[in-house]
């Protein structure tokens, strides 16, 4: 089933200055199963939209379904049903490990015994083995996000919320936690939905990725898809010997790829680089092309979100 769907989804804040329309007008649909990525800069209105989605916020506008439930006239059973990790920590400094996880278990009245287990089982798929008895003070960054996300997962959810998971880790620590994530999905078979500004961890992670922007959603898709749609892969070739040559014999190869030719370097925009790449390589030395030098560029999220906004979304 659909974990998540919405129409028209918009959050409205009023100040001195004017209204400021944080969200305006959203439609998603997040399948069973998935890992979906909500990309976008700061202040886009990611955090927003995933307030109202698991009911911190209340919407000024649209309609939504959340694991089953409606937003608006189910608040109880969505919250039930899903969990949440939030940007910040929630998590009490001076208990250890295992009592944050015992007292999540009792807020979701499980039983002594049954929290007792679920702490076990939590402690030993996020690697806190060895750890549940310190005090989460002092433990690292990258154990105490994991244990934030344990906590979230102590219910079982179907449906998981994670708010910048990885803000703040180190390189290392981050790869770490979305191992973790995959496995929320691949070995526990939870939907998970995720916010985040970096790049790298929706390409890594994210079956498809919504891009948001001033607080719409202005692209989705895979993100090869996405790539493909907004530039494709440049293919740079180095040739000895007469360029012009190598120019005319690439625009019979292919006809539709736009090149361009600077001195000895020709850069070629196509679909599916990689897979075109070994074949024109072949048909060049045949047509007596000598290639020096070859560079495969595949576009970013970041290309695409400056093709459609005309601005980085690094620096947005």
């Amino acid at each position: 089933m659909d974990m998540i769907t919405t129409r028209g989804l918009a959050r409205t804040f009023n100040s001195r200055g004017g209204d400021v329309n944080a969200v305006q007008g959203i439609d998603l649909t997040v399948r069973s199963g998935e890992i979906v990525g909500f990309l976008g800069p700061n202040g886009a209105g990611k955090t927003t939209t995933l307030r109202m989605l698991t009911t911190l916020l209340a919407p000024t506008a649209g309609e939504a379904t959340v694991a089953g439930h409606d937003l608006r006239t189910a608040p109880d059973a969505v919250r039930r049903d899903i969990g949440y990790v939030a940007q910040g920590s929630s998590t009490e400094r001076g208990a250890t490990v295992r009592e944050e996880l015992l007292d999540q278990a009792a807020m979701y009245r499980m039983s002594k015994a049954d929290g007792a287990a679920r702490a076990d089982q939590l402690i030993d798929d996020f690697e806190l083995a060895g750890f549940e008895d310190k005090l989460i003070k002092e433990i690292s960054g990258g154990q105490k996000r994991r244990l934030e996300v344990a906590l979230g997962m102590v219910h079982s959810p179907m449906l998981v919320f994670l708010d910048e998971p990885t803000t703040g880790l180190d390189p290392q620590s981050r790869a770490n936690l979305w191992q973790h994530v995959r496995n929320l999905r691949d070995n526990l078979g939870s939907t998970v939905f995720i916010t985040t500004h970096y790049l790298e961890e929706a390409d890594a992670l994210c079956d498809r990725v919504l891009i948001l922007d001033e607080g719409r959603v202005i692209a989705e898709g895979t993100t090869d898809e996405l790539k493909a749609a907004h530039g494709g892969d440049t293919i740079t070739l180095t040739v000895d010997g007469e360029p012009g040559s190598a120019h005319a014999a690439i625009g019979e190869l292919l006809p539709e790829a736009p090149t361009e030719l600077d001195h000895h370097t020709l850069r070629i925009t196509v679909v599916d680089g990689d897979r075109l790449l070994p074949q024109l390589l072949r048909d060049l030395e045949a047509r007596g092309v000598q290639v020096t030098s070859v560079l495969l560029d595949k576009p970013s999220l970041d290309d695409v979100f400056l093709n459609m906004t005309g601005r980085s979304l690094r620096d947005a």
